[in-house]
């Protein structure tokens, strides 16, 4: 289970983003102040941090190169600043995403989910060669190879590719596709995800006559038996 480290020092607002993060899945420690915060980075292993600016005895900005100093978790920032230039820096600074207070519950479980597929993804090795009805795919090289010839997909349609084929019986809803290929925060319904499907399966058919990807109608996508 991945554990997620929450310095937040309203009581309400970190007991809110807690429970929230336990429906969805994650565990949670929770942190009061700066330096409670920095005492359990120290000493745990966690998969992601959610860390609000206006701390008690370390304040977010004197945290921030800390954390980032001891290993590679990704930090979002919580914050009622929404000047550009203070998302800006703190970006700069190494943090891997910024909202704004007031924030949506679900909007913040999105962007969670997107920052722990993407450190996930960086974990994993490397050189691994995904491999269905005679395509491959070289990870290590973003390329791809369909019964030995070389095929050019765009970064997105590699990654959509990517995630289908990594999970070849689950199926994904736009959101799941957009948050990963993109890795950015779905925000609504429009008609990039389908336009690039259809862009991949004409290259496709332009060297097999197999079906690569099922739609699965009211949900989403996923890989063709």
């Amino acid at each position: 289970m991945n554990t997620i480290l929450i310095i937040e020092d309203d009581t309400n607002i970190n007991n809110l983003i807690a429970e929230t993060l336990d429906k969805a899945g994650f565990s949670c420690v929770q942190a009061f102040s700066g330096t409670e915060g920095l005492l359990h980075a120290q000493s745990g292993k966690f998969s992601l941090i959610v860390m609000d600016l206006m701390l008690p005895g370390k304040t977010g900005e004197e945290l921030l190169p800390k954390l980032k100093s001891l290993n590679e978790t990704p930090i979002i920032i919580l914050s009622a600043k929404d000047s550009l230039d203070s998302k800006i820096d703190l970006l700069n600074a190494g943090a891997e995403d910024y909202i704004t207070k007031p924030f949506e519950l679900d909007e913040l479980v999105a962007r969670v989910n997107v920052q722990i597929r993407r450190y996930s993804t960086k974990s994993d090795d490397k050189h691994e060669a995904l491999s269905h009805k005679g395509l491959t795919l070289i990870v290590s090289e973003l390329s791809a190879k369909i019964d030995g010839k070389d095929i050019a997909f765009t970064k997105h349609e590699y990654k959509i590719l990517e995630l289908l084929m990594k999970n070849p019986t689950r199926v994904f809803s736009k959101q799941d596709i957009y948050d990963y290929a993109w890795e950015d925060y779905y925000i609504g319904e429009d008609k990039t995800i389908n336009m690039h499907i259809s862009n991949i399966r004409k290259k496709l058919r332009s060297f097999s006559d197999e079906e690569f990807i099922e739609t699965v109608w009211g949900i989403g996508f996923r890989l063709s038996k």
